[in-house]
């Protein structure tokens, strides 16, 4: 759901609630600038944030998942921003 800044002002109450169902998108100026969600959905994701592994603390079945992994075919595109790409 997104809303106005002024939208949501003044319908504080019904959009806070919403907002712990679903995350409602606050706007200015016709561009997002805030996101309400749950304190719940909020720390789930949190718990999800990338954690830092050495690669030679993997294990030998995760270094044959990452080798056996493959890429959905709907993030194909991205290929193409490494065409040219040398390191």
């Amino acid at each position: 759901m997104r809303v106005t800044t002024a939208e949501f002002i003044k319908n504080y109450g019904a959009l806070a609630d919403r907002a712990l169902a679903e995350p409602v998108t606050i706007t200015k100026n016709g561009r997002d600038r805030l996101v309400v969600m749950s304190a719940d959905e909020y720390n789930r994701l949190k718990r999800r944030d990338r954690r830092v592994v050495r690669s030679e603390d993997l294990t030998d079945q995760e270094i044959e998942l990452i080798a056996k992994a493959e890429v959905p075919a709907e993030y194909g595109r991205l290929d193409a921003e490494l065409k040219d790409w040398k390191p």
